[in-house]
């Protein structure tokens, strides 16, 4: 596929993400929203690909919403105003399901992060099931500053990546936080000195993810996301009822054996979709 603000590479176990508005520091516009949920939608088709990196060229990781297309972004406000709410209602729903594409992806999705990381790069990376960083990143839940409630992700998904208390006053306040404490709240899994070498260790951490079981992985992430949106008790029952099915798999016991003999496994690709 082609893309005009993104930089897609697959074909591969790693598949690789990378925002490319440089000059506009990357900051997003419809285009971008639509292609993410293009992309990751296309990965997860792609049967080969195991884990995504996602990253972003040029200085920063993203400045947010391209406020000089927010218009195009929020779209037209002419019209019956009833009319006009429902179908900006509907609008922000598919701001949204861009994102939710990168939690609906079996292949889990590893963000490498540089510099800043504002606003809607917040509700990227917290759909994303791993987060690295660089030294010099900074983060900003920038809504409140441009009086938008945040609603693309952010106050539904990072109640579960940082302390409540500490999410509210970023939420409320819109304030910096560096990369230092994003790490001690566990916003982000390790920080780098460079760019370059945290996207190496996304790619590092991807990589090891791809060496394991496509069909275990998938079915951790989808347990995962099941578990925090249900009851343990839910979460018990789908994973029985999951594990009832795929234990039934070749991949057990390529996996046992291998544990044994300590030999290296290769285990085979997930199937395409007939759709």
């Amino acid at each position: 596929m082609q893309f005009e603000t993104l930089d897609v590479a697959a074909g591969g176990a790693v598949a690789t993400v990378t925002l490319n508005r440089p000059d506009q520091l990357n900051a997003m516009n419809g285009a971008m929203f639509r292609e993410i949920g293009e992309a990751f939608r296309w990965i997860d088709g792609e049967t080969d690909a195991r884990a995504v990196v996602l990253s972003a060229n040029g200085k920063h990781f993203t400045a947010g919403l391209d406020l000089k297309e927010s218009g195009t972004v929020l779209g037209t406000k002419e019209g019956d105003p009833a009319r006009v709410r429902e179908k900006l209602r509907r609008h922000i729903l598919h701001l949204q399901d861009c994102f939710t594409a990168l939690e609906e992806c079996r292949a889990p999705v590893i963000a490498a992060i540089h510099g800043a990381c504002l606003g809607g790069g917040i509700d990227l990376i917290s759909a994303c099931d791993i987060r690295v960083c660089s030294a010099d990143t900074w983060f900003s839940i920038q809504e409140i500053n441009v009086a938008i409630v945040a609603d693309v992700g952010t106050l539904q998904r990072a109640p579960y990546l940082l302390p409540n208390g500490i999410l509210r006053e970023l939420a409320y306040t819109g304030r910096k936080f560096a990369a230092e404490e994003a790490s001690k709240y566990g916003f982000v899994n390790s920080v780098s000195d460079t760019r370059d070498q945290a996207i190496a260790r996304a790619t590092e951490i991807a990589t090891e993810i791809a060496s394991k079981s496509p069909l275990a992985v998938a079915g951790t992430k989808a347990v995962l996301n099941h578990s925090r949106d249900h009851t343990i008790s839910d979460g018990l029952d789908y994973v029985a009822t999951w594990n009832s099915g795929q234990l039934l798999g070749e991949d057990l016991v390529k996996a046992a054996t291998a544990a044994l003999t300590r030999d290296s496994v290769e285990f085979a690709e997930l199937l395409e979709s007939d759709d």
